[in-house]
């Protein structure tokens, strides 16, 4: 890693005062703009992109119960200036080398002529993020942040991709909210989901200049994870969390030392979803929080749970899915729900043996558990206490478990932040990666938590087992990942079925029927990005589907070295590109009701080269052929309803 920060004043021209009680700071490249302005004692602050606005003037500042940050305030003339320039890797993310770029500039408001607090705003060339840093107030160190007036003020005429909050101690087992809803698409503003808000990541079109993705990241146990609260005229606030989540168990309000930092709160912007898709801007302005204990691989893996559902998790099962997993030539098989009372502590360690042998490690299911929820599924009672839960830990490192998987945390309280934090912690200790399901939005965490592998945090692939409206809107869905959820974060789906029936044995009109194609798996193998993968692949699959999608489903990787964005428009259609040494994977599929006809760009490819391509009829029957990229680097593709096609080098 290499980071060069340099120390200006005044004289750079990113940042300047244009009149009395106002700031801005631009990009390197000059075109995104933050104008911070003072107005009567309030904060405001708005976006502009290549001069247009993107966001209006939005309010800023905290209410305490040490004062109320949010009104009486004075910006003051001096200010601190940075020019960031670092570089750094990480091969769990869209990108495993990034080079981040942004001007920095930190304003402090006074409060009764005494410091309130700082605002941190990085700047680079399409995305903003800014932090609060709250002084001691006197001899009070410590404070508890009541509300924050932060707020997003989209221009009239935006449309809203958003997934709305679930109320809490509602869903299964009252283990809600867990971040598993629906987006709507394209929908109008002043509305605020089912009464709760949203979840982030939320997109934003504006108008027809362009596009805006909010979400925060660097949430840890110094926070609580936050939400959007729909308010009229296209203001959208801060929103911490609900006190009903964690069955009315710890505070809302969070708390900091004194000096203490908030999270980050970003803004990406862009024309087109080009910066969307491809921002790194969650992990460019976090920070490692401690050093990994071993050098952890991601990896590919199966998993019976989606196909067999509860009494798959059984020893005879899972011995034929590590034999499964070797044949795929995967690392791992996750082991879900109910194994501590259905297999057994010495059958485990009987399986993670003949896995060892095989060349196939474990993953272990745990329930979150402790006073938060209901769910009855064990190994329960161990990862919400520290005692149990590292000596758990131990044996599985004797044993030689890979990594656990972690469900039903129903909240974003301060206190399951905490939970979150110490889990991973713990984890690292024992070499443990750790993956989180029922659960929160991961925030910058692959950076932080170097034992992170992946988290739920969206409508995932176990509901297109549970009901057939799933199935019915899986390509609208994941037609809006790579856009929203996907685009901050790695994303457990546990996807890329090719049963056709969601049932063990992909038995005719048993369960729920997948309605996309084989070749819409292969691309959402691509398209969704996690550096370690369940797929829903199952035994028969081996011999029940065609041997290209077996053999494609054995090479595609789990980790990527770069992310493009080709085509695409939420809710409809996308193709993405994603690099992986000297080779490109292109993917796109279809959500919309009619042929979708692409002529696609593709200048990370030289014109005259020969693609593999994966392709549908309009029966969805796939087929695999070879195309020559012409000249000019363009190549056409037709994708029919809930089709897809990939591209490979």
């Amino acid at each position: 890693m290499k980071k060069y920060w340099v120390l200006l004043f005044f004289s750079f021209c990113f940042i300047g005062a244009s009149r009395a009680g106002e700031q801005k700071v631009t990009s390197p490249d000059g075109n995104l703009e933050v104008i911070i302005v003072e107005n009567g004692g309030t904060p405001f602050y708005n976006i502009v992109y290549k001069g247009k606005t993107f966001l209006e003037a939005s309010p800023l500042g905290l209410k305490t119960n040490v004062g109320d940050f949010s009104m009486g305030l004075a910006l003051i003339e001096k200010v601190q200036q940075n020019q960031l320039d670092e570089s750094y890797s990480l091969s769990n993310i869209k990108n495993s080398n990034v080079h981040y770029r942004a001007n920095e500039a930190v304003l402090t408001f006074l409060k009764d002529e005494k410091p309130a607090f700082d605002i941190i705003f990085r700047v680079s060339n399409n995305d903003v993020a800014f932090r609060y840093k709250v002084y001691p107030q006197g001899d009070r160190l410590s404070v508890v942040i009541n509300e924050e007036a932060t707020g997003f003020v989209l221009p009239e005429g935006s449309t809203t991709f958003l997934c709305p909050q679930m109320l809490p101690m509602t869903g299964f087992a009252r283990t809600a909210p867990s971040y598993e809803t629906s987006y709507t698409a394209d929908d109008a503003m002043g509305k605020n989901g089912w009464s709760a808000g949203y979840t982030f990541p939320a997109l934003f079109r504006v108008n027809n200049i362009g596009w805006v993705l909010i979400s925060e990241t660097g949430v840890d146990s110094r926070y609580c994870g936050s939400r959007l609260i729909g308010n009229a005229g296209g203001l959208y606030t801060i929103g911490f969390p609900q006190e009903g989540e964690n069955n009315g168990n710890g505070t809302s309000a969070p708390g900091i030392q004194l000096p203490g930092y908030t999270p980050w709160r970003t803004l990406t912007v862009g024309e087109s979803l080009a910066p969307i898709v491809e921002t790194t801007v969650s992990f460019d302005v976090v920070e490692p929080s401690y050093k990994a204990s071993q050098n952890y691989t991601y990896t590919k893996g199966s998993w019976s749970w989606i196909m067999k559902m509860d009494g798959g998790t059984i020893f005879d099962v899972q011995k034929e899915y590590i034999d499964f997993s070797a044949a795929m030539g995967y690392e791992t098989i996750l082991v879900d729900a109910l194994w501590d009372t259905q297999i057994g502590y010495d059958k485990i360690e009987e399986l993670a043996n003949y896995g060892a042998e095989k060349g196939v490690s474990l993953y272990l299911w745990y329930n979150s558990n402790g006073y938060w929820n209901d769910a009855p599924q064990g190994p329960r009672g161990i990862m919400s206490d520290p005692i149990s839960r590292r000596k758990e830990m131990a044996w599985m490192k004797r044993i030689g478990v890979k990594g656990i998987k972690v469900d039903f945390f129903g909240g974003d309280k301060q206190i399951t932040m905490k939970l979150y934090e110490d889990i991973l912690y713990d984890a690292n200790d024992f070499g443990l990666m750790v993956v989180f399901h029922g659960c929160t939005l991961p925030r910058g965490w692959e950076r932080m938590f170097p034992n992170f592998a992946s988290s739920e945090a969206v409508l995932a692939s176990e509901n297109l087992h549970f009901g057939q409206g799933s199935c019915d809107r899986e390509a609208f869905s994941a037609s809006l990942h790579p856009f929203i959820r996907n685009a901050v974060g790695s994303m457990d789906f546990g996807g890329s079925a090719l049963n056709k029936f969601y049932n063990f044995g992909n038995i005719p009109n048993r369960g729920s029927k997948r309605m996309t194609s084989d070749v819409f798996a292969l691309a959402t193998a691509v398209l969704f990005q996690s550096g370690v993968q369940h797929f829903a692949l199952a035994p028969n699959n081996l011999t029940d589907v065609p041997q290209w999608a077996v053999a494609f489903m054995k090479e595609v990787p789990t980790t990527w070295d770069e992310v493009r964005f080709i085509d695409g428009y939420p809710g409809k259609y996308v193709v993405l590109a994603r690099r992986k040494g000297k080779q490109w994977f292109i993917a796109g599929i279809n959500a919309q009701n009619e042929t979708l006809k692409l002529k696609l760009n593709l200048p990370m490819i030289d014109g005259g080269s020969q693609l593999k391509m994966y392709s549908d009829d309009k029966e969805l029957n796939g087929r695999v052929t070879t195309v020559k990229l012409r000249k000019n680097q363009e190549v056409e593709v037709v994708i029919p309803t809930n089709g897809g096609v990939v591209l490979m080098q």
